[in-house]
């Protein structure tokens, strides 16, 4: 079976989307059927309890876990067609948890980001380098280049691998609990980068377990219930105190101001 190529250039407006997909785990269906397409220039929340399957429907959606049946696809195209260079350029994944395998300094760690627009044999331009300090400084690091990795606190650390992620500057931004580490400070910054984003017409999936971080910052939410079962909709009509006290097995209060809301748990 033939990779499908691309370049950069044309590699705008990527369209992510499921087709039947199952997700299992340990004998145990979690996700059945999921077939949905991503919206580009919107973001779409995925949230439920845990072991429910938000990790694992999200590191599927990047193609680093096989389906137990269905399809993910980008641009109608089975995702393991594409060449892993194309798909990286178009999608980039935010993990839940960064492991510092070699010694390194922050700038070093965010140029990781700027690989798959290289050459197998090519080194970072001065380009890449400036990308990856421009990065580094959107998420209130600048300065931090030349720090090493380990001195880092967990939140810092946090930022450097989601100044990796923007680096990269893919069509796709799959984010695992991007506020985890961080105080609420940077939490709003990150999602209000990802809004940023997604108003420049890229399209941005993320677990988090907030239901009012999902109702302020994303346009979308798919509601996993870890028994097979699912829902997706606006936020605007499917967050609501019912089916977010079912996802969640507690009471949920709403509460609401102009221009906002906000779910309060166990009222």
């Amino acid at each position: 079976m033939s990779a499908v190529a691309t370049s950069s250039r044309d590699a705008v407006g990527r369209r992510l989307s499921c087709q039947d997909v199952e997700i299992e785990v340990g004998g145990r269906s979690l996700v059945r059927r999921l077939s949905l397409a991503f919206a580009t220039g919107r973001i779409t929340a995925i949230l439920g309890r845990n072991g429910v399957g938000k990790t694992l429907s999200l590191h599927t959606l990047a193609g680093l876990r096989a389906t137990r049946s269905g399809q993910v696809l980008l641009d109608d195209v089975p995702l393991e067609r594409w060449a892993r260079r194309a798909r990286a350029r178009s999608i980039g994944l935010l993990t839940q948890t960064s492991e510092d395998t070699f010694p390194s300094t922050a700038l070093e760690a965010v140029l990781v980001g700027r690989h798959p627009h290289l050459g197998f044999w090519d080194w970072e331009s001065g380009t890449d380098r400036a990308i990856a300090a421009a990065a580094l400084s959107t998420v209130g690091l600048e300065g931090f280049e030349d720090r090493d990795i380990a001195t880092l606190s967990g939140g810092e650390r946090r930022r450097v691998a989601l100044a990796a992620l923007l680096a990269q500057d893919p069509q796709i931004y799959l984010l695992d609990e991007p506020t985890n580490h961080l105080d609420p400070h940077h939490q709003i910054l990150a999602l209000e980068l990802m809004r940023d984003k997604a108003s420049r017409g890229r399209t941005v999936v993320m677990t988090l377990h907030d239901p009012s971080l999902a109702a302020r910052f994303c346009d979308d939410a798919l509601l996993l219930f870890g028994n097979g079962e699912w829902l997706y909709g606006s936020t605007s009509d499917i967050l609501t105190p019912a089916a977010v006290s079912r996802l969640y097995g507690v009471p949920v209060q709403e509460l609401r101001w102009a221009g906002g809301r906000a779910f309060v748990m166990g009222g």
